[in-house]
């Protein structure tokens, strides 16, 4: 087999960049060792700033986000007593979008412009660092395939074979010493917003995927096993860390379908390019979800990438492929520290030193227009490439 660029991956970063490629003349094989369906339900993330709508619009994807998906104007910041709504559109010119990550791997895979080889094993990258880079692997049936190209994009996550062969690299990492219980709830959202709750107990997150399913979230100790979180305990908790009953805001518990735990940590390796692989989305980089930033910053990178690479393969400038790495940072970065910034400001440590560090910072960012209009800009996002 042979194509111009190999893509590890097919998730939403490689469905993306290969839809993007083939849009701009560029041919493109994708493999994937998970089945399709697989790909299909991985719960993930629910929330597109206004410059990753516009990506997808621009791009003939955006049909179904305008009539399914819901615009949220902002998000409300809570501390016990307390609720403060932060209108994004107001401070900074800009809205949010909830549409779950397997609406948007719906659309792509709808959109048909993928060739997709799933289930596949034994994926190994091979001479990167060389013009004739190839990658082999079994197909589903078992049959030793190699797959030469011109490039290869690794958007396999952080557990897939890329980050590893793009090495040596440098990285840098952040693992927080709690965890997220996440709840999927077929019940109606409580909020017409999302809510960002500080509580002594821990963080808690009211978050929705549908006008009929709610997603909800609580900080809980590393190595956590859900089953030790029955339905009762956790809409209890959720109950009591969203401030259920104060000013006669009402939390409706309904049936959990879906629980599960989810580690925090903060993961940036650079440079995203060795040779002829390129990195992008997770097998980059890692951002704790509390700002939203992880399918964005996948969105961003292949929308990079893919510009870069269609002035490579078509028109043979590679000055876009050559500062690829450094333009893909300076967003990664940017928003590998408000990741931190909103992790840090929510989420309890048990020192009550840190308590009270955290509830003086949300005080100047619910009473402060500067405060207020630096978490807007930031969580709505920057444009790409900025």
């Amino acid at each position: 087999m042979r194509t111009q660029v190999a893509i590890i991956g097919a998730g939403p970063a490689g469905l993306l960049l290969a839809h993007l490629l083939h849009r701009g003349g560029v041919d493109a094989v994708v493999i994937e060792t998970r089945s399709q369906d697989y790909v299909a339900a991985r719960i993930r993330a629910g929330i597109l700033e206004s410059s990753s709508v516009e990506l997808l619009e621009s791009v003939g994807l955006g049909e179904r986000l305008r009539a399914e998906g819901h615009e949220h104007r902002g998000i409300y910041l809570q501390m016990p007593g307390e609720r403060h709504h932060l209108d994004f559109v107001d401070l900074a010119g800009r809205s949010v979008w909830v549409y779950g990550q397997t609406e948007v791997q719906k659309d792509l895979v709808g959109a048909g412009t993928a060739e997709v080889h799933y289930e596949v094993t034994d994926v190994a990258l091979h001479d990167v660092d060389s013009a004739r880079p190839y990658v082999t692997f079994a197909d589903s049936s078992g049959a030793a395939r190699r797959l030469e190209a011109e490039v290869i994009a690794g958007c396999d996550g952080s557990f897939g074979p890329s980050r590893a062969a793009a090495a040596p690299a440098d990285f840098f990492e952040r693992v927080y010493p709690y965890s997220w219980l996440g709840i999927l709830a077929d019940v109606a959202p409580s909020t017409d917003e999302l809510i960002y709750a500080w509580h002594p107990n821990g963080f808690a997150l009211h978050s929705m995927r549908s006008e009929t399913v709610s997603r909800l979230y609580l900080q809980v100790p590393n190595g956590t096993d859900p089953a030790d979180w029955p339905d009762d305990r956790i809409w209890g908790e959720l109950a009591t860390r969203l401030g259920d009953g104060e000013d006669g805001w009402k939390l409706t518990p309904g049936p959990v379908t879906d629980k599960s735990v989810l580690p925090m940590r903060s993961y940036v390796q650079t440079p995203m390019r060795h040779g002829r692989l390129f990195l992008a989305g997770d097998a980059a980089h890692i951002v704790p979800p509390t700002g939203a930033k992880g399918l964005n910053l996948a969105i961003a990178d292949v929308t990079l990438l893919s510009r870069a690479l269609v002035e490579w393969l078509k028109a043979g400038d590679t000055r876009l492929a050559d500062s690829y790495s450094d333009d893909a940072l300076r967003r990664v970065w940017r928003c590998t520290h408000f990741s931190w910034w909103m992790t840090t400001m929510l989420h309890t440590s048990g020192d009550p030193f840190d308590a009270q560090l955290q509830l003086a910072q949300l005080r100047w960012v619910t009473t402060s227009t500067a405060g207020a209009t630096g978490l807007a800009e930031n969580y709505a996002g920057p444009p790409i490439g900025f």
